[in-house]
């Protein structure tokens, strides 16, 4: 345990928290091939904000150090691997990030080492499609020369009140022996301790239905929305006074995105089906969580003509366009299918996210982000939307912004009822 010299590939929301924990107890080094991300994390700046740069800072004059140079990490003895595992545009699982690493490692690993994956996959991935990259590239034999574990990620973006000190991890090994080190390794650096899988098959699978189970609980609860904005009935207050039962599942309807749950139950999917199952619980959540950005615009047009609003060519703004609150994280954000679907209509849409990297989503989305309320002071919209229940924007008087007639519609529910006009 103690000679445990530990590599983190991926340098991400996974990786970096995870690289900074690790390093208050063993040599740790990060590894990205993203040379811009590791030069300014060796300038001791997190442009995800998930690790405070002080904190950053303390860690490197500790003894943490990042590299985009393979020949770096040559010398470490346990490597763990926290890439993405997206889907491509057709929804189907995208293994190219993570099988590369395992190419990649298959060029450094030694006799004796460990690899610890913490990507989400569906079960038997690491076993099945990593491992024999390994392998293959290394000519070292698994479970003889060289071990694996999986030890799923848990990060929640922006979340302040859970780092990853204090979350409780999953882990498990290759073999029972290197499952208790892998335990026993997590152990010495988490505050509320591991469980135990008792196969990495059985640690994948209670990953990935963690966030399968979110994605269904939402998509019952957006159609829950439907139906009730369909019986003129606040979705709202039923469910504060459905809350009150002591087993009711506090949720509430909205946009499903990011890089858990709206990609996540694709993999579960895709691999059911291929032992001729079909998973219609998930797939219809997903169809349905998938589609409530357009159901969203329409009902804002609704909203719109009630009100003698031409909707051709209306100024719209749009509060938000990260997939959650106070995170800078835009990847899968849902708030770009609002987007289109208005942009059918109208081209005088206005972004606002004061948390919003501007270079970052218009590389991604083609797309102008303003990060202050006084780039935009002196306009006056016909709709605004809040898509994203940021605090800063929860301190405003958002109608200052709107036209006498102006709609504002509460996606999150956040705002007073009598302030807007619509909420999901």
């Amino acid at each position: 345990m103690k000679n445990s010299k530990i590599a983190v590939i991926g340098l991400g929301y996974v990786g970096l928290p995870l690289a900074r924990l690790f390093s208050t107890k063993y040599q740790t080094i990060g590894f990205d091939i993203n040379e811009e991300r590791v030069k300014m994390l060796q300038e001791g700046h997190d442009k995800t904000l998930e690790v405070d740069d002080l904190l950053l800072q303390q860690a490197i004059k500790s003894g943490l150090q990042f590299t985009s140079n393979l020949h770096d990490i040559r010398d470490y003895n346990v490597y763990i691997v926290a890439v993405p595992t997206p889907v491509d545009h057709n929804n189907y699982p995208d293994l190219t990030p993570l099988l590369d690493v395992s190419r990649m490692l298959g060029n450094v690993i030694a006799k004796g080492d460990i690899v610890i994956y913490e990507s989400t996959v569906y079960p038997g991935v690491t076993e099945e499609e990593c491992i024999p990259l390994i392998e293959k590239v290394s000519n070292l034999v698994f479970n003889q020369d060289f071990f694996a574990g999986y030890s799923p990620e848990r990060i929640n973006p922006g979340d302040k009140e859970r780092p990853i000190e204090k979350i409780k991890k999953i882990t498990s090994g290759s073999t029972p022996e290197i499952a208790d080190f892998i335990d026993e390794l997590y152990n010495s650096v988490l505050l509320n301790g591991t469980h135990k899988a008792t196969s990495i098959r059985v640690a994948e699978a209670a990953k990935i239905i963690e966030n399968a189970q979110r994605d269904v609980n939402i998509a019952f609860m957006n159609e829950l929305a439907k139906i009730f904005n369909a019986m003129n009935i606040d979705t709202d207050e039923v469910l504060q006074a459905a809350g009150t039962k002591w087993n009711f599942i506090k949720l509430k309807p909205g946009l499903v995105g990011g890089h858990c749950i709206s990609v996540d139950p694709y993999y579960l999917i895709q691999k059911a089906q291929i032992y001729g199952i079909l998973p219609r619980v998930m797939t219809n959540a997903r169809r349905l969580n998938d589609g409530m950005g357009d159901y969203i615009a329409h009902q804002v047009i609704k909203l719109m003509n009630k009100k003698g609003i031409m909707v051709k060519d209306a100024k719209i703004l749009i509060l938000g366009i990260t997939f959650k609150e106070n995170c800078p994280d835009i990847r899968n954000t849902k708030v770009i299918d609002l987007y289109h679907t208005l942009q059918e209509y109208t081209n005088n849409i206005t972004i606002l996210d004061n948390w919003a990297d501007k270079e970052v989503v218009r590389k991604e989305y083609g797309l102008t982000v303003y990060n202050d309320f006084q780039d935009i002071k002196n306009e006056k919209f016909d709709v605004a939307i809040l898509a994203v229940a940021h605090n800063e924007f929860l301190g405003i008087k958002i109608r200052d912004f709107l036209n006498q007639t102006g709609v504002l519609y509460d996606i999150k529910s956040v705002l007073p009822k009598s302030t807007v006009d619509g909420r999901l």
